[in-house]
């Protein structure tokens, strides 16, 4: 027990998470001031399956009767005629070039087309309904709206949101009220529910990255929360939240073939998009952290560098998708219309033709699933 104690002691120096000069005990509550609790960072655990139940509960009674009334079906895909040759070629690799085809034609003694087509049918045979795929559009868009508007609310009265330097002035004395505590909590059970259940939601290209930016930012709350940076972390929240809700929407009207509508939210979305994750993340936020704080708090911590390694890394994943929103966007501006999900396509919904020429199959909408 003693090792074990030494380990926590440890972990829990202040010398690694308070700036110099700074205990634990010069944070604890008190009549003044009540300072975040990193015993909180519990919380958001049991909110999560909250979270997941209000999903489950909106998408079977509120979502889906609204999808299926903007005439979207639920059927699935067409079962494939059960063939094992084929079926143990699909397993090994979906995807066949010509002279697989062929081969596979003559041993069967079927026509290449007959090959073809049970390909087709087999690749869309494990993809969810279009009803499916606007619930989860539906559900992500709500909690967006509520979230931006949640936070726009509340930090219009906070001086941090107009003089980015109130961050840090006066840090780490620095007093959580309990509208920064629920913002924080709902954030923060919301993205452990995305990380779950992204398991099982529409299989995306970018899985992994996306896996990435919900642990990131589950660790950029719970760092920010620790070591009381909570003032920058809603900033965060907040410039992040305002372009998911157009991405989100732009997907769901795609799903309802409202193409029009879809394009120009898309045409929005690109906009806010450029404006919040390329703009103001980097050259507000991210320039306040980097330049402004240190001169503010003079002495930097470990943990503040790590906090902001992991926002250097966020940026990062902003950049991959900002190069996939432009490509898309460039490739649908020549066909002339949103034919793509400009951020996240689900699976083999990009692809390549028998001539080499690159075409969009399938668009989602337009572009990544959540985010800070």
């Amino acid at each position: 027990m003693s090792v074990l104690r030494q380990v926590i002691d440890a972990f829990w120096s202040p010398d690694i998470w308070l700036p110099p000069n700074t205990q634990w005990s010069d944070l604890e509550p008190n009549e003044q001031v009540q300072y975040t609790d990193h015993r909180h960072l519990f919380y958001p655990l049991p909110m999560a399956v909250v979270v997941l139940l209000i999903r489950y509960l909106l998408e079977k009674y509120c979502f889906s009767p609204f999808g299926i009334s903007l005439g979207i079906k639920s059927s699935k895909p067409k079962r494939v005629q059960s063939n094992d040759v084929l079926e143990e070629t699909f397993a090994r690799n979906s995807k066949w070039n010509h002279k697989e085809v062929v081969g596979l034609a003559k041993r069967l003694d079927w026509t290449e087309r007959q090959v073809e087509r049970w390909l087709r049918l087999r690749r869309a045979q494990g993809k969810p309904s279009t009803l499916i795929k606007f619930c989860e559009s539906s559900w992500r868009c709500f909690y967006y709206t509520f979230s931006f508007h949640y936070g726009l609310v509340f930090l219009w009265n906070k001086p941090w949101l107009w003089n980015i330097d109130y961050c840090w002035i006066g840090y780490p004395h620095q007093g959580v009220t309990r509208d920064t505590w629920w913002y924080y909590m709902m954030s923060l059970s919301f993205y452990w529910a995305l990380a779950v259940s992204q398991f099982f939601d529409v299989k995306r290209k970018d899985f992994w990255q996306m896996f990435v930016h919900h642990i990131c930012t589950i660790c950029l709350l719970s760092f920010s929360w620790i070591c009381n940076f909570h003032r920058i972390g809603t900033l965060v929240l907040l410039t992040h939240d305002c372009g998911d809700i157009f991405l989100e929407c732009a997907k769901m009207a795609k799903y309802a073939k409202y193409q029009k509508l879809c394009d120009f939210i898309s045409v929005v979305f690109i906009v806010v998009w450029l404006v919040t994750r390329i703009g103001l993340f980097p050259f507000w936020i991210l320039y306040s952290t980097s330049v402004d704080a240190p001169e503010v708090v003079n002495q930097m911590f470990p943990a503040y560098y790590i906090f902001n390694g992991l926002l250097f890394l966020l940026l990062g994943l902003h950049l991959y998708w900002t190069h996939l929103i432009l490509r898309i966007a460039y490739l649908s501006w020549n066909s002339g219309k949103m034919d793509g999900d400009i951020r996240s396509s689900s699976s083999d919904e990009i692809t390549l033709d028998d001539d080499s020429n690159t075409k969009i199959d399938d668009i989602n909408g337009a572009l990544p699933n959540g985010t800070i």
